[in-house]
């Protein structure tokens, strides 16, 4: 039986009673995630959970706006930055800090700390997924009266958007050692931001904690704390919230809605969501990466395994009505999205024929296809910690079998799956990439791999000029009917090639629970908001009391 279950957006205003109305003091979030945080220093982040932590620790030097425009600056708010002036070209901005914003041991932010949040990006070696949103950024000048200007090599609509991911990182603390690397330093076990919440300690694969800093430059945090639990089951940390033993569960699955809705200390927030999933084809061979994939380096292999694949039932099987399926690498909330598409069509027929003529044929003895003696197999490599990936991968496991091709399937730790990833070590990879408001990070995530941040996230090397021309072009394009119009011929290109199965981007239902007053839920990362979460004193648990000490 078929249930669909519609739960309205929410847009849940702040509300307390202190004086200057945001709220009162105190409290504790505790948040159930699925994975740990890969990292917590902005350049080093690839996960959603490390987004989460960096993104509380660390202040940009602008944030954008609930309006999630990312053209021109109209639309961003100051944070590390208090103001800002153009020069006459528009091809540089200066930005004066602001004067009460330190960093969590008490030096004050300076425009060296935006310099060294700018290298930090741009080394190669910390393989940051920003580089590519700074394409356009020519360098970074700190000037006499203490403000910092960034300079472009061409003027662009998203000149703005590109200033506001850079992360300002404590110059006095970076790594100065030769050899030392940002990944490896003392900063990275032991983060001091600018942010709202400081770091209070880690515990990988179990739990991180940050605290509330008492004088943060745009206002104390409501909240005491934030504690993130790991609890890599869906069934387990959702069970933690029912007992009132945490308080989010970011995603929750389709069949535990009807759950959800029984217990009355819980509320579901309802958002779009700026993630998307894929299974990604490795274009490299595994074990030698300088050598096309044995596979999946032919297009008409590509095409094949594409078409044998129904995603709709994939997506149908697993999220009834809490997913769409997708076309191509973009999400419905950007406004380069593009449902006129011509997405591969599920055809068995045709991708049975396309096998035929490369020489794979069936076997009578088990049903899996043969050449040369060869069984047609390879091995899928999926996250331990996504349970929607696990099933979809476990959906097209057996729509291949059918076919007959032999998918095995490889489940990874998050750290493991992670490093694999990154290393090329699997023949397609059950991925997902949490885009932004800008389509600028499409160059790292699919752009052909090479210098100035394209294809720094590229982990099947899939690569096309003629792609790669095309969003170059609406990225500088001035007029957004212009630059949708080059992004189609992006989308359709990467969608003809068979760069990927693109599968489904989530409708986020968020549990969370009723005791918060929390602002709009921000489906450019939610966790944004925390500094503005409040629970009055009457509706506290004994676990929001005030620690002691941090």
């Amino acid at each position: 039986m078929r249930c669909a279950f519609v739960v309205p957006f929410a847009f849940l205003v702040a509300c307390g009673g202190t004086d200057d109305g945001r709220g009162p003091v105190g409290g504790t979030v505790i948040i159930a995630a699925p994975a740990d945080a890969d990292a917590m220093l902005p350049p080093l982040v690839r996960t959603s959970q490390g987004r989460l932590a960096s993104e509380l620790l660390f202040d940009r030097l602008v944030e954008i706006g609930p309006s999630l425009n990312t053209i021109g600056d109209r639309d961003f708010q100051p944070r590390l930055a208090e103001k800002w002036t153009w020069s006459a070209d528009s091809l540089a901005i200066t930005f004066t800090l602001a004067k009460n914003a330190k960093w969590h041991d008490g030096a004050p932010v300076t425009a060296a700390d935006v310099q060294a949040g700018y290298r930090a990006i741009m080394d190669s070696t910390n393989g940051s997924s920003l580089i590519a949103d700074l394409a356009d950024v020519g360098g970074i000048v700190s000037n006499a009266d203490g403000t910092v200007t960034i300079q472009f090599v061409r003027r662009a609509p998203e000149q703005f958007f590109a200033a506001s991911v850079i992360f300002p990182l404590p110059a006095h603390l970076m790594p100065t050692d030769s050899g030392a690397t940002l990944a490896t330093s003392a900063l990275a076990r032991n983060p001091v931001g600018s942010g709202p919440f400081k770091f209070v300690k880690w515990e990988p694969l179990a739990r991180f904690e940050f605290a509330a800093v008492e004088d943060y430059y745009r206002g104390r945090p409501r909240l005491d704390r934030v504690v993130v639990t790991i609890t890599p089951e869906p069934a387990t940390g959702l069970a933690r919230l029912w007992a009132e033993e945490a308080d989010v569960w970011e995603y929750l699955p389709a069949g535990d809605l009807a759950e959800a809705q029984r217990h009355a200390h819980v509320r579901l927030v309802s958002s779009n969501a700026f993630d998307y999933s894929f299974v990604a084809f490795n274009f490299r061979d595994s074990r030698d990466r300088e050598k096309p994939h044995p596979l999946f380096a032919d297009a008409a292999m590509r095409h094949a395994v594409s078409m044998a694949v129904d995603r709709a039932a994939v997506v149908q099987a697993i999220f009834d009505t809490l997913a769409f399926p997708i076309k191509g690498p973009f999400v419905r909330a950007q406004f380069t999205a593009d449902s006129t598409i011509r997405a591969l069509p599920f055809d068995r027929t045709a991708a049975a024929a396309i096998f035929d003529s490369l020489g794979w044929r069936v076997s009578p003895a088990d049903g899996i296809r043969r050449r040369n003696g060869k069984a047609l197999t390879f091995t899928a490599l999926i996250p331990g910690s996504s349970r929607n990936r696990e099933r979809a991968s476990v959906l097209i496991q057996e729509q291949l079998r059918q076919i007959g091709v032999a998918m095995e399937i490889e489940r990874a730790e998050n750290r493991t799956f992670t490093q694999k990833r990154q290393d090329g070590q699997f023949d397609i990879v059950f991925g997902g990439w949490l885009s932004t408001p800008s389509p600028r990070g499409i160059r790292s995530t699919w752009g052909s791999f090479g210098e100035g941040g394209w294809g720094a996230q590229n982990d099947g090397r899939y690569s096309n000029p003629a792609f790669d021309a095309a969003v170059q072009s609406g990225l500088t394009a001035l007029a957004p009917d212009a630059a949708r119009a080059h992004f189609r011929i992006a989308y359709q290109q990467i969608v003809d090639d068979a760069a990927a199965l693109f599968l489904y981007e989530p409708r986020i239902i968020a549990v969370v629970h009723k005791r918060f007053r929390i602002p709009a839920w921000r489906p450019d990362g939610w966790w944004r908001s925390l500094a503005e979460w409040s629970v009055e004193p009457a509706e506290r648990l004994p676990r929001d009391a005030r620690p002691t000490a941090n």
